[in-house]
């Protein structure tokens, strides 16, 4: 919920509903999210709109799909979709917390970015499970897992984040605050503590678990990597599909320590800070961290698409086939075009010499 800011001194703060924030003497200030929202969501929505689409029409491409295509292409679809949301948040917070586009909107908005966080540790979670069957047991990827059942599970994965997040769009709603509507971000602050809960169930199911599936793969999938294989020399323990992998869990582990970690650490810690009514200074402290990772949780959209590049073999041979032949074609089209205007000077050389009278005098014959 957007927080009431109320002067110093003032003997009582409330909302829209009439209902106390906080504690009666507390000043928040806010000016900073003016800025840093709607800079940092710009620049989420140029870079996740241009990289998405372009990895959305790559995979469209790459038919027949492998099972790691398919969950990187919903994946893909989960961030594009939260992109296409960001212009409208662009213009609250430039517009200092005027929401005019009404409650449904609204609530579109604030679930749009939820499903997004949460569709992505799950999908995260599928790559980083296929890829330990991949390396672990290699045999059972390879017979048992297929297109359709990763079709399925990307299925599974927006059926229930939807189904977790009906919830949500319960409690977000607007509010007017003297000449400006709020879209709040979380519920009215009568609602707050039952909003908690549900927080923090939502956050146990799609976070905690995922992460913790996550770390145990990749611990898995580290102790087979580092175990040297019997008559291998050194260069040929670190195959291509041994690569991939490492960069799969670096690339992934970096999207949870800048994106999921932070956030759902500090939101806990602001949620838990008002539902105890905790002091002033604390809650100040605590509201402007957690106003800073809100903004880092959408920058997983930008990228998800370096994991595409660098763990998808077909992704990459593919862009760069597309880079190389665009480079060649443009390439080939100048040296095309240098030869017809060398030809064009040649023509025109000619003509001009013909029409010199000294030439036609000496092509006269003598008498």
């Amino acid at each position: 919920m957007e927080p009431v800011i109320s002067r110093s001194g003032a003997q009582n703060q409330t909302t829209a509903f009439g209902t106390p924030v906080f504690n009666s003497s507390c000043r928040f200030d806010e000016e900073f999210k003016y800025v840093l929202l709607p800079v940092s969501y710009s620049l989420v929505f140029v870079f996740g709109f241009v990289l998405n689409a372009a990895a959305l029409w790559m995979f469209i491409k790459m038919r027949p799909w492998k099972p790691s295509t398919v969950l990187m292409f919903h994946l893909a679809l989960s961030d594009f979709l939260y992109v296409l949301s960001l212009p409208t948040l662009i213009y609250y917070y430039a517009k200092r917390n005027d929401w005019p586009f009404g409650v449904a909107a609204c609530k579109a908005v604030r679930f749009l970015f939820y499903a997004n966080l949460y569709c992505s540790i799950l999908f995260l979670t599928c790559i980083s499970v296929h890829r330990y069957l991949g390396i672990c047991h290699p045999i059972m990827a390879l017979t048992l897992v297929k297109p359709r059942h990763a079709h399925l599970v990307c299925g599974l994965v927006w059926g229930v984040v939807i189904v977790c997040l009906v919830p949500n769009l319960m409690f977000v709603t607007t509010s007017t605050r003297e000449n400006d509507t709020l879209c709040h971000d979380t519920t009215s602050q009568d609602a707050f503590d039952q909003y908690v809960d549900y927080c923090s169930v939502v956050m146990v199911l799609l976070f905690g678990i995922p992460f913790m599936v996550i770390m145990v793969c990749y611990c898995l999938m580290a102790r087979a990597l580092c175990r040297p294989r019997l008559g291998l020399s050194a260069s040929q323990q670190g195959t291509g599909s041994h690569r991939k992998s490492i960069r799969l869990i670096i690339v992934v582990l970096v999207v949870f320590a800048v994106s999921f970690v932070p956030f759902h650490i500090t939101r806990t810690i602001y949620y838990t800070s008002r539902v105890l009514n905790l002091s002033c200074e604390f809650l100040n402290i605590v509201n402007f961290t957690y106003k800073i990772t809100r903004p880092l949780a959408s920058v997983n959209s930008c990228i998800d698409p370096i994991l595409y590049f660098l763990a998808g073999d077909h992704y990459r041979l593919r862009m760069i086939s597309v880079l190389t032949r665009r480079k060649q074609t443009t390439s080939s089209q100048a040296h095309e075009q240098m030869q017809q205007q060398t030809q064009r000077n040649k023509n025109n050389g000619i003509a001009l010499v013909c029409k010199n009278p000294a030439f036609k005098e000496s092509e006269e014959p003598e008498r």
